[in-house]
């Protein structure tokens, strides 16, 4: 028996937890290769120069199904939908796993890079399933999977490649993919969207939105200054981490990452208090959260304290994480037809903003060392901020 179009079927905490896992599991393929790049580079006779690209091609490629693929979701039965993407993933992943040259990894950072938008499908998924009343909170406990993903993927990868080798690392993720795209094949109830456009007015349609949904635009540009800072802390972390003053090796540095993972505690209550009405408050508190976690992050170098350090990370990630969800449940609230596009547009923007970070990471460190990092980051949030102080003289 299958539902109605867009009619949400009763779903139990299995449900939400498979959501949760195949987002965090399609997120954390994109972030395997991080602290892995210059023993893939070496693998695969990738130049030193230019070893970035192992990170840099996933991400492109997470942009292109952003765009490309999630925005099929307000179209296409989306439990058909998250499977032929999870597959998507595998095969990445197993090509990365054999290749042997540059140009064949690459093509396989961008196959695994596409196939890892099925976290936002999952999530918009999550967001049909539950009543309005709990829209916040499922949706927190999907992004936590997501938040988890993200967080324990460096550190995960790390171990395990120093254990079995980088390869080892891919060969298990592929395998995991194929195993969701069997487990949410079974278990997850049909969803077939009630839109009726065709793919090409789809894609289309995705400028329009951004121009007419101001909610989307803010909610786009908070998390996307968010998550720039959030990506340019963990991309410079290893190289501080690794410099005399701390003297971290791959496993110490692999041990620092998990404490972001006590960020996604965090999930469920900013879902809370979205439902309670109070995220707009709580998006303010978040960006100077992360604020304070930058400074303290600035404390913990200036005294070569890994302790005080962690504590920064903590700090920075529980706001980046709590913002998510604050964004993530506004944008669900607005229209449901078009909610797989909203998601898409929101990711992708904040994404980008992300890509950014990472990239100013390395030469911001060589160039003014954590204080130009720390400097750079609350440079950005202070901006947000601002931005976000104007929704209290207009609405929008």
């Amino acid at each position: 028996m299958t539902s109605a179009p867009d009619a949400p079927p009763a779903a139990g905490a299995l449900t939400f937890f498979l959501l949760a896992l195949a987002a965090g599991l399609g997120a954390a393929n994109l972030y395997y290769a991080q602290p892995l790049i210059a023993l893939i580079a070496d693998d695969i006779g990738l130049d030193e120069t230019l070893a970035s690209l192992v990170v840099t091609v996933g991400q492109l490629g997470y942009i292109v199904g952003l765009l490309l693929l999630v925005p099929l979701g307000d179209i296409v039965e989306n439990r058909r939908l998250i499977g032929a993407i999870l597959l998507c993933a595998a095969a990445g992943l197993g090509l990365a796993f054999v290749s042997t040259a540059p140009a064949l990894f690459l093509l396989a950072a961008l196959v695994f890079g596409i196939g890892s938008v099925v976290a936002q499908v999952a999530v918009p998924f999550a967001a049909h399933l539950a009543r309005p009343e709990e829209r916040g909170r499922k949706v927190g406990s999907v992004v936590s999977g997501l938040m988890t993903g993200i967080l324990l993927a460096r550190p995960v990868s790390s171990l395990l490649a120093h254990w079995f080798g980088w390869r080892a690392v891919f060969l298990l993720a592929a395998l995991a993919m194929l195993a969701l795209a069997v487990g949410l094949r079974l278990a997850l109830p049909a969803r077939r969207p009630s839109g009726r456009s065709s793919y090409r007015r789809l894609v289309g349609s995705l400028w329009p939105l951004l121009r007419t949904q101001p909610v989307l635009r803010r909610r786009a540009a908070y998390q996307a200054a968010m998550f720039g800072a959030f990506t340019l802390f963990w991309t410079a972390a290893p190289l501080e981490l690794s410099a005399p003053a701390f003297g971290l090796g791959q496993q110490g540095i692999a041990l620092f990452a998990l404490a972001g993972a006590a960020s996604v505690v965090v999930s469920p209550l900013a879902g809370w208090l979205a439902d309670r009405g109070f995220a707009r408050l709580a998006t303010g508190a978040a960006l100077l959260l992360a604020i304070a976690g930058l400074l303290v992050t600035e404390l913990g170098v200036a005294i070569s304290s890994v302790v005080v350090l962690a504590l920064g990370a903590i700090v920075l990630d529980c706001a980046a994480t709590a913002n998510l969800v604050f964004g993530q449940r506004a944008i669900f609230m607005l229209a449901p037809e078009i909610r797989s596009r909203l998601n898409a547009l929101y990711i992708a923007t904040f994404f980008f903003g992300g890509a950014l970070g990472s990239a100013l990471a390395s030469p911001l460190y060589a160039l003014g060392g954590w204080g130009a990092v720390t400097a750079a980051g609350s440079a950005v949030l202070a901006l947000a901020l601002a931005y976000y102080a104007t929704e209290f003289r207009q609405r929008g």
